[in-house]
């Protein structure tokens, strides 16, 4: 005996049947845009969804294989595996000549081997492919599948698209709900672009709404504990940290303060950002303002000892001084290019007056030989010294910024790099005129 489903969840009820029906993704789905053509062309290519949970992408793979009068084989990457896949094959090919829709959702948790099995099948055009996926295919899908799959990109649903959808779901429940405009909005925030999560909430909303009259005690009681997306680890993850670090680099405060509050709202590890946090005071400050790293320590520290939410202003207070300092990669950029030559370069020896000499042994043997202790120079610093093997010369790899501090150490070092030039030149004139006579 088949056991049926009792209830029928409203966004299911819902679904659209055909692109006019379906609200939001207009970019796609509006005359003239690349999904409302492929419809009225009545032809289908292999392709990948990729935009947030609710925004339509099973919908819209279930309306163009209508249209085609396709085979449909759903699959969820979530619970199958090859085995599924050659299942799904050989459906298809029991199904010709009539042509194969394969739609595999959340597609990004297949493995490499699990991706290439549809390889030859697209080749061969035994099945056309439907992916969805939460994840940029960029990383997600690999290089042989993602050359053979044209990359739709769905948005968020708006604000405006979430209240016709909403409008929809109480007229669909045969419900006379009384909500004011504020209560509609406090679901549309909860819903956060979501199609589907907005209609549960308005199913969850009506079993607690006497008499049809929707009470703010009521949308609280649906939208307390409802957070903003943030997939830990994910691109949403990746997209808010990097906005946070370019709006420190770009020098505003206010809207880095919004980000470090979007991360933390959405569950963001604050011991990740305080880390993150430490390493642009190093990348991005630098010497321009040296306090810039310790502030940031006493930060990371002082949310070890006060935990949440005490501890947030703390990281707050170190974002907003990173974004108001001066700025200066010189010392990340001069790392970088010291880092390319010690891997570019053979393993060259060290100076030799450069060289530590704590035994006879190597004092003999010319360790240490020639050494000028830089505190016994006039000026303390001994300018005919070199510092580099020998096989490379000089080098020049950090160039202070026009930025805080960093202005007086580009002065500072100036100075010493011509000092230091002068009497290396002299010093080479009188090696020669040795060699000479």
């Amino acid at each position: 005996m088949v056991k049926t489903i009792q209830h029928q969840p409203l966004a299911d009820v819902l679904r659209p049947q055909t692109l006019d029906q379906v609200v939001g993704q207009q970019h796609l789905i509006g005359e003239g845009k690349p999904l409302s053509l492929l419809v009225q062309n009545r032809h289908m290519h292999a392709m990948v969804f990729w935009g947030p949970p609710g925004t339509g992408k099973t919908t819209l793979a279930r309306i163009l294989s209508r249209t085609i009068d396709a085979n449909l084989i759903n699959l969820s990457a979530v619970l199958s595996g090859v085995k599924d896949i050659r299942d799904a094959i050989k459906k298809a090919e029991e199904a010709l000549p009539q042509s194969t829709l394969l739609f595999v959702d959340e597609i990004h948790r297949f493995n490499k081997s699990q991706q290439d099995a549809f390889l030859p099948h697209l080749e061969s055009g035994l099945i056309t492919l439907i992916g969805a996926t939460t994840e940029n295919p960029s990383f997600a899908l690999n290089n042989a599948l993602l050359s053979r799959l044209k990359v739709y990109i769905l948005k968020s649903l708006d604000d405006e698209a979430l209240i016709k959808l909403l409008n929809q779901g109480i007229k669909q429940a045969k419900l006379k709900l009384l909500m004011s405009e504020q209560q509609q909005m406090a679901l549309v925030r909860a819903a956060d672009g979501d199609g589907r999560k907005l209609l549960s909430l308005l199913e969850i909303l009506t079993d607690y709404v006497t008499e049809n009259v929707v009470k703010d005690a009521d949308i609280e009681l649906v939208t307390v504990g409802q957070t903003r997306r943030f997939d830990k680890g994910g691109d949403e993850f990746y997209e808010q940290i990097s906005a946070l670090h370019k709006c420190v680099r770009s020098s505003n405060p206010d809207a880095a303060l919004y980000w470090l509050a979007r991360m933390l709202d959405g569950g963001c590890d604050p011991y990740y950002l305080a880390r993150r946090i430490l390493r642009m005071a190093t990348e991005d400050i630098g010497n321009a303002d040296p306090r810039a790293l310790s502030l940031c320590l006493d930060a990371w520290q002082t949310y070890e000892r006060l935990g949440y939410p005490e501890g947030d202003l703390a990281l707050a207070q170190a974002v907003t001084y990173l974004a108001s300092c001066p700025k200066s990669n010189a010392v990340y950029s001069a790392f970088k290019s010291a880092q390319a030559d010690a891997q570019r370069r053979s393993t060259l020896p060290v100076p030799m007056h450069l060289r530590n000499a704590p035994t006879a042994l190597m004092k003999s043997t010319g360790y240490g030989k020639g050494y000028q202790y830089d505190h016994d120079a006039a000026g303390g610093v001994a300018y005919s010294q070199t510092g580099f093997p020998d096989a490379m010369g000089e080098q020049v790899y950090y160039q202070p910024a026009a930025q805080g501090l960093e202005i007086k150490i580009a002065e500072k070092l100036q100075h010493i790099r011509n000092e230091r030039q002068r009497a290396q030149t002299k010093q080479s004139a009188t090696d020669s005129q040795e060699q000479s006579s």
